[in-house]
């Protein structure tokens, strides 16, 4: 079966037929080699714009999010304007709508400018937004936390939350683990991340709130989650690829090592790997964070907190957990597809990716179609190339012939 039967095959008449450039598709792809995913969701991605256009823009992190395979992506709010209210979201919807190639769904903050003194203007964002997420900050009050969960229940919407206890940082940057104590780092203790989870889970038990945790990165977050949903708490929660794929023992002194929450223990890492394959994290997200090359020139303690991984978590992930055998093909793209769209009620229509999964290369910055360049995985060798993403029948991307 070719790729273009398989495409005749994701739907049902006219939907199917209203591919733009089926002909080229079809001459492009007249071979059994590739491999056809319905697009890939992203729940977590920083895109920048409005405010800080100089390290991502809608446009750009669109375009990186086509090349990776996404056809579906979440924007986080920690942006200038912060979207708290319909008049400080509009800037964002209105560049969404002008320059958006694929399905962008942005979040609304939970508080008045991530500030944690007041809520935002929830029941006008509503109908808006995806959800509401401080993200980048924890929200520090528990009372807070109770009303926004209180709040979004009666909305139908989900609290996503980026957990962490202020403090409980001292200053950290990276891990509080081996790595910082060999080399004078300032650490991140793992319970700061989940000291507020547990909090959260308690509240969301108590209100019925949908509630969904961002980048989990300690074994005790995914114990936690664990029990909750046991306890039948209305709880999701997500990773990201470098922490089922790196640790501490990786760290170099490379701004393109720093992230939020930081690369923690191998012991952590092997609970995350656990908590995927036994369902208690239901996705993966990348949370794309691109900054400027200055930015992140700066070393673990001076550098800004993200890196970078839309074009990189799918090869990364076949690479090292699907061919390996830790996850079957199947469950990878149900954590890159299914799961995030069926928790954030983001469809997928006819939108779908080509893949040479055969493809062997090197992981290479200067390919990618972000602004951003931080990703600790480049030079790692991976297998499986994008080679056509369709958005609503327009083909966003296409690998040149030349690839």
């Amino acid at each position: 079966m070719t790729v273009f039967d398989k495409i005749q095959k994701l739907g049902s008449g006219a939907d199917v037929f209203s591919v733009q450039n089926a002909d080229a598709i079809a001459a492009f792809f007249n071979s059994e080699r590739y491999m056809l995913f319905p697009g890939f969701c992203d729940v977590h991605v920083h895109f920048r714009e409005p405010g800080f256009s100089y390290k991502e823009t809608i446009a750009s992190g669109c375009l990186a999010a086509a090349h990776g395979g996404y056809t579906a992506v979440c924007p986080m709010p920690n942006l200038n304007p912060v979207p708290d209210s319909l008049e400080t979201l509009r800037p964002q919807l209105e560049i969404i709508r002008r320059d958006a190639c694929i399905g962008v769904y942005p979040y609304a903050a939970i508080t008045k400018g991530e500030r944690g003194e007041a809520l935002s203007d929830m029941e006008a964002l509503a109908g808006q937004v995806v959800a509401f997420s401080d993200d980048g900050h924890g929200v520090q009050s528990a009372q807070q936390m109770r009303e926004a969960m209180q709040t979004a229940k009666s909305l139908g919407k989900l609290i996503v939350a980026h957990c962490e206890d202020n403090s409980l940082l001292r200053g950290g940057y990276i891990h509080d683990g081996a790595y910082a104590a060999a080399h004078g780092h300032k650490g991140i203790c793992s319970e700061s991340e989940w000291r507020q989870i547990e909090r959260d889970l308690k509240l969301a038990e108590e209100t019925g709130c949908g509630y969904h945790v961002c980048h989990i990165s300690t074994k005790e977050s995914v114990s936690l989650i664990r029990d909750a949903k046991k306890s039948g708490v209305d709880v999701t929660c997500e990773t990201g690829p470098h922490y089922l794929l790196l640790d501490e023992n990786d760290l170099r002194e490379d701004g393109w090592f720093k992230m939020n929450p930081p690369l923690r223990a191998w012991e952590d890492r092997e609970a995350l790997l656990e908590g995927v394959c036994d369902g208690t994290i239901d996705m993966i997200a990348t949370d794309h964070a691109p900054h400027s090359a200055e930015e992140k020139a700066k070393g673990l303690a001076g550098s800004a907190f993200g890196i970078v991984g839309l074009e990189t978590a799918f090869p990364l992930l076949y690479t090292e957990l699907a061919q390996k055998g830790v996850l079957s093909l199947e469950q990878l793209i149900e954590l890159l597809t299914t799961k995030p769209r069926a928790r954030f009620q983001i469809p997928l229509g006819n939108d779908f990716s080509v893949w040479d999964l055969d493809a062997a290369y090197e992981i290479d910055p200067a390919d990618f179609l972000s602004m951003g360049r931080a990703t600790p995985f480049a030079g790692r060798r991976v297998n499986g190339k994008c080679l056509l993403t369709v958005y609503q029948g327009n083909i966003v991307y296409q690998a040149s012939t030349e690839e």
